[in-house]
């Protein structure tokens, strides 16, 4: 301090010469290893507790009884809260002869060759799991995930499926649930069964052969069970009774000939809503009976208490494989109000393809004027089943209380015809020997064709019409349906098992190489770390605009490109947006991940146009006919999907070396007020960052 004028840091230092300032160099040194060792030993112990059969975990099991030993750590966690965690080392088999219970706030995780198994004669009672809550009360904050659990169906032949008993995992009045990444087998019971719960997720698990639903869920809301590989013995493989605000997508379920429906969406009686339902992206195949079952019976309810379920882009092949039941079919509803289904694929359904039925009179539906409408789906070989109907693409068997809306749908080879009780003005034909000859050679498995092969909506224009290609509209669709017959017929089952049964075709997924975000309010920033790029116009924060690189390099020039897709996965904002937006993507001119920016491309190299320099689909520079193009509209919320472009064009320029590969440029269309944001390369969950999808053939 000299004289009331106090120095900074530096100056001090400075003043103080060189011995003193290494003095103080040392002290600070000392002091930070200080704190640091003190904060260090006063830091909580580790928050994992380990159970093991070798002695070497905290608990440790013997193969007998083990859940004895497995509820110690779990009690042991609930009992300190700085704990969170039980860890079940393997591989190890945890037999357990009683159930296993979890507390509030706290993860019952396992390597994935971790193994709870059910002692054989278990003799349990009626709705005794094996994984369940730690008391009657509220619980909340519960994650299941990472290891196997065997119901050890084969070792307690002596029990009836479906009955309730030896259901894997059961909550009762909890909330905040999470059970994902688990293989779960061979049971009499529930896979994961939640009554009056809330906040309940179920995804990334297989389930194979259980005795009854692999996630049954009773009055209970907010629920999202998506990325599952389910195989059905028993029920169904999704199931909401009485339960609200549910999402189901990106599942594939199927059976090997037994059990009941894909999904099965359930309302009794009028004591709870069930009007904001969706069902996704979803394949379903081979199910014993209908791929998705609707129905609402019982006491009357009001119309707002049953409605507005919403099918769309789903998969549908060979459905209802059992002839002898009646509620055969893709699609079989009954007693919800303004059903909506579109842009879905059946292709050889049994019965038919979307119906109105009523199993028994026990699911008799209450009141009258039910209305579903179907648009823009492709249903084609619809196949006779003998008690179900004779193969139609719509069937309404309750004309007088239920009624169909049929727009701009796709049909054709139907065994019985496209309609019983039903009609439509506007459905196109496609003609059979077409879908004969397009049959032979595979196609995408990836995106869902008929998004592109049919109108958005009645009163929207295929892409062609709109960029004034002069393609009249029934060329457009039988084009189109000549593009994914082959889908339908040959590679059904290849999104299931990642192949095709075209030999030649080949499908590959990339990651991104590098992506940078460009934002006008801030023009000399490189993003190229940042968890999301964005696009679009933010009031009061400029325009935003993305690069994106994908290595093509694997790719030779005599490939011949079948189909690539840019996938973005959209999470933000959570409201709606005063504008649509329409995505464009383009052709830049050649930029550096390390300085690119809005002004420059390169360093000291600026675009020539701010922002961007870009070349559309007629190779014109700043041109306004973008290689692909997707509208999402300012009322629609992001959903936990991805949004897809068909960006092959320009993918077969760059890998036949017309161009040097220089990415995407991805832009909003008219960049006002319609801000959204996607997952980036650096978003930690892989599964949600951008992807580009190729399927090629080797020539």
């Amino acid at each position: 301090m000299y004289r009331g004028y106090k120095m900074n840091e530096n100056q001090q230092i400075y003043r103080l010469g060189e011995k003193k300032r290494k003095g103080i160099l040392i002290l600070t040194l000392i002091t930070l290893v200080t704190i640091v060792t003190i904060a260090l030993s006063n830091a909580p112990p580790e928050q994992t507790v380990y159970v093991n059969t070798d002695g070497s975990g905290d608990f440790n099991c013997d193969g007998t009884d083990d859940h004895v030993e497995i509820n110690k750590a779990l009690a042991y966690v609930t009992e300190n809260p700085e704990y969170t965690t039980v860890h079940l080392k393997g591989p190890n088999t945890y037999v357990i002869s009683d159930s296993i219970f979890i507390g509030s706030d706290t993860i019952l995780e396992g390597d994935s060759t971790a193994v709870i198994k059910l002692e054989d004669k278990a003799d349990w009672p009626l709705e005794k799991p094996l994984i369940t809550q730690i008391d009657s009360s509220e619980n909340h904050n519960i994650t299941i995930r990472g290891f196997e659990i065997d119901g050890n169906h084969d070792g307690n032949k002596e029990k009836s499926r479906g009955k309730g008993y030896h259901n894997l995992i059961h909550f009762l009045n909890c909330k905040n649930i999470q059970v994902y990444d688990m293989y779960m087998h061979d049971n009499h019971g529930d896979g994961l069964k939640v009554v009056k719960g809330s906040n309940i997720q179920f995804y990334n698990n297989t389930v194979y052969k259980l005795g009854h639903d692999a996630l049954y869920i009773i009055y209970s809301s907010n629920i999202e069970a998506w990325n599952n590989r389910i195989t059905c013995r028993t029920n169904s493989g999704l199931r909401v009774y009485n339960g609200n605000h549910v999402k189901f997508y990106n599942n594939v379920i199927n059976s090997e000939g037994e059990g009941g429906a894909g999904i099965e969406i359930q309302k009794a009686g009028a004591s709870t809503a069930m009007n904001d339902i969706e069902i996704y992206n979803n394949l379903i195949y081979e199910t014993n009976t209908a791929g998705i079952w609707i129905t609402g019976y019982g006491s009357e309810y009001s119309k707002d208490s049953a409605k507005d379920v919403y099918i769309h882009n789903n998969k549908f092949y060979k459905t209802g494989i059992n002839a002898g039941a009646d509620w055969s079919g893709g699609i079989v509803l009954n007693g919800f109000y303004d059903t909506l289904i579109e842009n879905n694929i059946f292709d050889s359904c049994y019965g038919a393809a979307i119906a109105h039925k009523e199993v028994d009179e026990e699911f008799s539906a209450p009141g009258s004027n039910y209305t579903t409408i179907a648009r823009n789906n492709i249903i084609i070989n619809t196949q006779s089943s003998p008690t179900a109907g004779e193969g139609y693409a719509f069937y309404n068997k309750l004309q007088n209380t239920h009624s169909f809306i049929l727009e701009n749908n796709c049909l054709s080879n139907n065994l019985g015809g496209d309609y019983m009780y039903a009609s439509s003005t506007s459905d196109v034909q496609a003609d059979p020997a077409l879908i004969e000859q397009i049959g032979k050679n595979g196609s995408s498995v990836q995106n869902l064709p008929c998004a592109d092969a049919i109108n958005a909506g009645p009163q929207e224009t295929p892409p062609e019409i709109e960029h004034g290609m002069g393609q009249e509209e029934g060329s457009y669709i039988e084009r189109a349906i000549s593009k994914m017959v082959g889908f339908v017929k040959n590679t059904f089952l290849g999104f299931a098992s990642g192949e095709s049964e075209e030999e030649n075709l080949k499908i590959i997924s990339l990651s991104v190489a590098s992506d940078n975000r460009l934002k006008e309010e801030a023009p000399n920033t490189t993003y190229r770390e940042t968890e999301y790029i964005d696009v679009g116009e933010r009031p009061g924060g400029g325009i935003y605009r993305d690069v994106m690189l994908f290595e093509l390099k694997q790719l030779d020039e005599t490939d011949s490109i079948e189909k690539a897709t840019l996938s973005l996965f959209w999470y933000y904002p959570e409201e709606a947006r005063p504008e649509d937006i329409v995505l464009e993507v383009y052709r830049p001119e050649k930029w550096c991940e390390e300085h690119v920016t809005w002004e420059e491309r390169e360093i000291e190299t600026p675009w020539q146009n701010p922002g961007g320099d870009w070349y559309d689909r007629n190779d014109v520079l700043q041109g306004s006919m973008p290689y692909a193009t997707i509208t999402i509209k300012g009322s629609t919320l992001p959903d936990n999907r991805y949004y897809e472009l068909d960006v092959t064009e320009l993918v077969k320029e760059y890998v036949s070396g017309e161009y040097e590969n220089t990415g995407f440029l991805i832009k909003a269309r008219s960049e006002s007020s319609n801000y959204i944001a996607f997952y980036s390369s650096e978003w930690q969950n892989k599964a949600q960052r951008p992807k580009l999808t190729i399927e090629y053939v080797n020539e």
